[in-house]
């Protein structure tokens, strides 16, 4: 195949230029780098296969020649990112959407929408199915990321059911994994790079929110069954494994064999309490689920975060 990824030179896309580069296709990596970093992708330059673009997918986007696939993982995926990009964010699930769709439609191309849990907002339900419509509130400062991924998903469909497209929706839970950056905002990102530098570590509330972290490994390989797929429904990617965030932090301080302290922080707003993914549909659908344990991810994402404080 020859295929688009957006947001190719971030955490997640990277991976996912690895992984089809790994499987003999080809692969446009595009990314406008305000999140992306072209250190995920520098091993790549070189590799016939492989051609990185630097361009904004809110603006007209052509590229010549075949396309099998188009893959939107652009846009602003943590807090501290679309807290700051609120706009951007906002365009790049709208209009961003609307142009890759384009872009499949003109080239008959599959079209796979990176999606997320947060569509779930706030849920009332665990764990969430994708049957389940959510609990957002969309003029919270949240929102800009959970309702332009609404959007996206609805912009999506509607390409499907009146172009009859071939699309494909991946709702992605929490995943940890190397490239995520040091000041990335969430919780595997905060607690590692607190304890190796022997900083305290920050709880939000009192730590008894929950989230299920998957491996990236995992999450890519049931992205590419998903791609294959003849299913056009949302699906949920994600591993089942259930913590508070109070024991992600002492797991975590143990695996760094760090003496860090706990410290306690306000509740951002809007904060889901719970996450946790319902993925009998992936089961079932894709014959997915993720193999790589929560401790056996965690150790190679702290292995990737020591080499990259000590190359700061």
């Amino acid at each position: 195949m020859r295929v688009i990824i957006t947001g190719g030179a971030g955490f997640i896309g990277s991976h996912l230029c690895d992984f089809f580069l790994a499987k003999g296709h080809s692969v446009i990596a595009i990314d406008n780098l305000i999140t992306g970093d072209l250190r995920n992708i520098e091993h790549l330059f070189g590799h016939e296969g492989f051609l990185f673009i630097k361009h904004n997918v809110t603006n007209y986007t052509h590229v010549p020649g075949r396309v099998d696939a188009i893959l939107h993982f652009a846009s602003p995926a943590s807090p501290v990112d679309y807290l700051e990009h609120p706009i951007p964010t906002l365009k790049v699930g709208a209009l961003g959407t609307h142009i890759a769709l384009g872009l499949a439609k003109e080239k008959g191309a599959t079209f796979l929408l990176a999606s997320t849990s947060e569509v779930y907002g706030d849920p009332l339900v665990d764990p969430q199915p994708e049957s389940y419509w959510g609990n957002v509130n969309p003029v919270g400062p949240r929102g800009v990321y959970d309702e332009a991924k609404r959007f996206a998903e609805a912009m999506t469909m509607a390409y499907h059911r009146y172009h009859k497209m071939r699309v494909r929706i991946v709702r992605i839970f929490n995943t940890d994994g190397p490239r995520m950056r040091i000041q990335d905002g969430r919780a595997i990102p905060n607690f590692i790079s607190q304890a190796l530098r022997s900083r305290p570590l920050t709880i939000y509330g009192d730590g008894s929110q929950t989230r299920s972290f998957c491996y990236i490994d995992d999450l890519v390989k049931g992205i590419y069954k998903l791609l294959l797929s003849k299913c056009n429904e949302p699906i949920n990617i994600g591993n089942p494994q259930e913590k508070t965030l109070l024991e992600l932090a002492e797991k975590i301080k143990g695996l760094t064999r760090s003496r860090s302290r706990l410290v306690y922080r306000p509740l951002p707003v809007d904060d889901p309490k719970i996450r946790k993914p319902d993925i009998r549909k992936a089961r079932q659908i894709l014959h997915w689920e993720p193999s790589i344990g929560l401790d056996e991810g965690l150790r190679k994402t702290i292995d990737y975060f020591r080499r990259a404080l000590r190359s700061k």
